[in-house]
């Protein structure tokens, strides 16, 4: 079974990872599920923005990138107050290892900070939301909902579930056809798309 290790601190935003972690543990559209690991700086628990208590299944230092098969970084505050540093380097370790990383909101801002979005094709909130940390990666920054370059995925705080289909498409778990019904499903709320996803 293929590991997801998501990254777990205070003020987690739940709902952006949400979509991607259901599909992943369930597998219920692609027919694979995975372990999904949690990941603290310690083993002491943390609450999320939306009031859940998690505690970590493991310590960043017990991760070794090659035994999983993703890392899952959300947002939350300490991004914008330039925290997530040993995150960040997890990121790197990730994405060094050729194993891939998948970022969403203020999670961008630590990778763009600690360099890893330069040089790749990268999305977040807004342009100038990253080029505030002073990254050199600006001429990589692709106004879309998600962006997959190579091992690295991003997305915007709006996009959590073009964010999973984008981590679906990069792991190979779900074909373009579903993958569109999937959006289609979840985000336009189209019926007609809910038999293709189903079937």
């Amino acid at each position: 079974m293929k590991t997801a290790y998501v990254a777990v601190y205070e003020t987690l935003a739940d709902w952006e990872i949400g979509y991607l972690m259901v599909e992943l543990r369930t597998g219920r559209f692609t027919g694979e599920p995975w372990q999904v690991v949690t990941v603290g700086e310690s083993i002491e628990p943390v609450v999320t923005m939306g009031g859940m208590r998690i505690v970590p299944d493991v310590t960043i230092a017990d991760v070794k990138p090659a035994a999983g098969d993703l890392l899952v970084l959300a947002g939350s505050g300490q991004w914008d107050h330039g925290g997530g540093e040993a995150f960040a380097k997890l990121a790197g370790r990730f994405l060094d290892d050729g194993v891939p990383v998948a970022a969403i909101c203020g999670a961008t801002a630590g990778l763009a900070r600690a360099g890893l979005l330069d040089g790749r094709k990268h999305t977040s909130a807004a342009k100038e939301y990253l080029q505030a940390t002073g990254y050199q990666g600006a001429d990589g920054y692709v106004d879309a909902r998600a962006v997959i370059d190579g091992d690295l995925i991003t997305a915007g705080p709006d996009s959590p579930v073009q964010f999973a289909r984008a981590a679906l498409e990069r792991l190979g778990l779900a074909d373009e056809r579903k993958r569109e019904a999937y959006e289609g499903v979840f985000h336009r709320a189209d019926p007609a798309a809910y038999a293709t996803l189903m079937g």
